[in-house]
């Protein structure tokens, strides 16, 4: 039987004023303030970067032999507000590949394309629980892919990319991150190199999702183009760059283009506040409060909503392949900064 559809209905929201295309994008209130003035920002983040610096907890990947290359003594924090302005310290413009942290950004320009509800139906948003590259979550939920910043949900996500040959799909993807950047991004060779050579198990598992009827495309090329995403070469500062865009409701503050639609940062802060930090979510969100997306690199992604973007690069991963630095920097700068989207003070009325 091919799984095409949940086992388990949802309900359906569909016709919600929140996703309906019939209300104004205007109507929509939020309540985020803004950040403090540029220069309060930058002292904070070398004062982050002061404290962390020397944490030597965590080791650098070595499952992908190219990223256990990386020097661990890098750290790098950037910050960009939705009015542009941005402000980094320490290793911010070092280059390193942007792995997992892809998967959001292509699961916004798919949604983009299909749409909220289509998304949601084939790859799902709940946490599976278990680690990003689980087998067993796939088959514990009858080939759901569950969500799409886990393995099988971003090649799933991939897959839809629009196109009919991988080529295609590819295109989309590079230009949608370089639109999310602000500039183009290229592709780490040796990167795509050593993981194309050491990616069987993400071979393994786009099979298994075309066993349960999940793949309207080929598995092999899927995950190919799912590789070379995670190889394209970002910065601390192209991270906080592609942040603020999500933070402003899809506007790249730097370049001022439109990259997505409002809804679908709302819908990708979604999944991120979920999933971003794998079963580490819940404490991330208890500790941290702002939606967030890990790279097995070192590199995290933070949005504050309608504030901006937080990017922190540092190797050293703890056991669930997220950065030690960047995580104790982005708690310390959620609290000084007002990031946290769960904190509020008592007030009048």
């Amino acid at each position: 039987m091919a799984y095409l559809e949940r086992q388990t209905p949802l309900p359906d929201f569909s016709t919600d004023a929140v996703h309906s295309d019939e209300v104004p994008e205007q109507e929509n209130v939020i309540s985020t303030g803004t950040l403090p003035e540029v220069e309060r920002v930058h002292a904070l983040i070398e004062t982050a970067h002061e404290r962390y610096r020397g944490l030597d907890d965590g080791k650098v990947a070595d499952y992908i032999p190219s990223l256990g290359e990386a020097d661990p003594a890098l750290f790098g924090i950037s910050v960009c507000s939705v009015g542009g302005q941005t402000t980094s310290v320490g290793d911010a413009i070092h280059p390193f590949s942007i792995q997992s942290i892809s998967k959001v950004f292509v699961f916004a320009l798919v949604c983009h394309e299909l749409g909220h509800s289509e998304v949601s139906r084939r790859v799902g948003v709940n946490n599976t629980g278990l680690p990003f590259n689980s087998v067993m979550a796939l088959e514990l939920s009858d080939g759901d892919p569950r969500n799409p910043l886990v393995n099988a949900g971003a090649i799933t996500t991939t897959s839809l990319a629009p196109g009919s040959t991988a080529p295609e799909k590819w295109d989309f993807v590079q230009r949608g991150l370089s639109r999310f950047a602000g500039r183009r991004l290229e592709i780490d060779e040796k990167v795509y190199a050593s993981e194309s050579a050491t990616n069987q198990r993400n071979m393994a598992i786009a099979r298994l999702l075309q066993s349960y009827g999940r793949m309207q495309f080929d598995p092999l090329q899927a995950t190919d183009v799912y590789t070379r995403q995670c190889s394209l070469l970002v910065t601390a500062e192209d991270l906080a760059v592609m942040a603020a865009t999500l933070a402003d409701g899809g506007v790249n503050p730097i370049t001022r283009e439109k990259v997505i639609d409002a809804s679908v940062c709302r819908d990708t802060l979604a999944v991120m506040a979920t999933s971003g930090l794998y079963e580490f979510s819940g404490d991330w969100l208890f500790e941290v409060g702002i939606p967030a997306k890990s790279g097995v690199s070192g590199g995290i992604v933070t949005v504050a909503p309608g504030k901006g973007g937080l990017g922190t690069f540092s190797p050293r991963l703890d056991p669930a392949g997220n950065s030690v630095r960047g995580q104790r920097a982005a708690r310390f700068l959620s609290h000084s900064l007002g990031l946290d989207i769960f904190a509020s003070t008592p007030g009048g009325g």
